[in-house]
């Protein structure tokens, strides 16, 4: 076998050939780092298209980190914006119930169901927007505590709005209550001349119950009703005359009797003040009063501790 190969070089203009020999071992060698070499490019030139991309890649994951981390920043300030009006919020829900305890202490009203019982008053504590606390293991209880506190206020306000009504409505049937409780005089001036409870009879001398108290004046003069109500009877009545009465609810009723004339109809609504009769003479009488009489539950009270003026 031939160890070289010839190759033969032959020129155009002349007619020299020229011979060229080669050893078979340097053409081998030569091959093979040709082969090599093709081999060596390919693989740097694969390593370098993939870092490349990995380099892109590393700069697309940055971006998209940067801009997450952004976003949860903004998040975080959000969150704490929100938990600090959730706080302001809860505090006027917490104010309003402190100042509906003081209207109901200063209205006698008692308190008709449990207070707003808010947990705690403020936003979110500050260890959880730390920084340096996991966003991962934090964030959801975060949002779930958020929730919670927003469910609890709102919770809270409806009830101090109910709560609200309900004083409202206490408070209106106070109102009506003392504006149909009696509390003045039945007319102005005069002066009284027989007073609540037993004493000795003009027309028999003996001893009798006087069921109210009898206020002397000129004859004609204004008898006002002493408040809110009704007139359950206006018309004359044996004894005592030309007779009015007045019923106020809740048990109360107040009489005016011995009227020179009476001003009103049965049934006819009435406010504490209004002109109801003018004050006379009438019926089993020594001369012009107005006999004035309360009754609570069908018996008879002292009208002195009704009038306040």
């Amino acid at each position: 076998m031939k160890k070289r190969i010839k190759i033969w070089f032959h020129s155009g203009n002349t007619s020299n050939i020229k011979e060229l020999a080669i050893h078979r071992s340097v053409i081998g060698f030569a091959l093979f780092i040709g082969f090599s070499a093709i081999g060596v490019a390919s693989l740097i030139g694969y390593d370098y298209f993939q870092l490349k991309k990995t380099s892109y890649d590393a700069i697309i994951l940055s971006q998209t980190i940067n801009k997450q981390h952004n976003e949860i920043k903004n998040q975080r300030t959000q969150i704490q914006s929100f938990a600090v009006k959730i706080g302001a919020l809860k505090k006027q829900v917490d104010n309003l119930s402190k100042f509906e305890d003081k209207v109901r202490l200063i209205a006698d009203i008692n308190q008709t169901s449990d207070s707003s019982g808010l947990i705690g008053i403020g936003g979110i504590p500050n260890n959880k927007l730390d920084k340096n606390i996991s966003l991962e293991k934090k964030h959801n209880n975060l949002i779930r505590e958020m929730h919670q506190q927003i469910n609890q206020t709102s919770f809270a306000a409806k009830k101090q709005g109910l709560d609200f009504e309900d004083l409202i409505k206490q408070l209106e049937q106070k109102r009506n209550r003392l504006a149909s409780t009696p509390s003045i005089r039945p007319l102005d001036g005069g002066w009284i001349t027989s007073k609540f409870g037993y004493r000795k009879s003009p027309f028999t001398g003996q001893k009798d119950f006087h069921s109210g108290i009898d206020i002397s004046n000129r004859s004609g003069t204004e008898i006002i009703a002493s408040a809110d109500g009704r007139i359950s009877y206006a018309a004359r009545k044996m004894y005592i005359g030309n007779l009015v009465v007045i019923d106020h609810g809740h048990g109360l009723n107040t009489r005016y009797g011995h009227l020179k004339k009476i001003l009103v109809k049965e049934g006819q609504k009435i406010k504490r003040g209004d002109v109801i009769a003018l004050l006379g003479n009438t019926g089993q009488s020594t001369g012009p009063h107005v006999h004035y009489e309360i009754q609570l539950n069908g018996t008879p009270v002292n009208p002195l501790n009704y009038i306040l003026n």
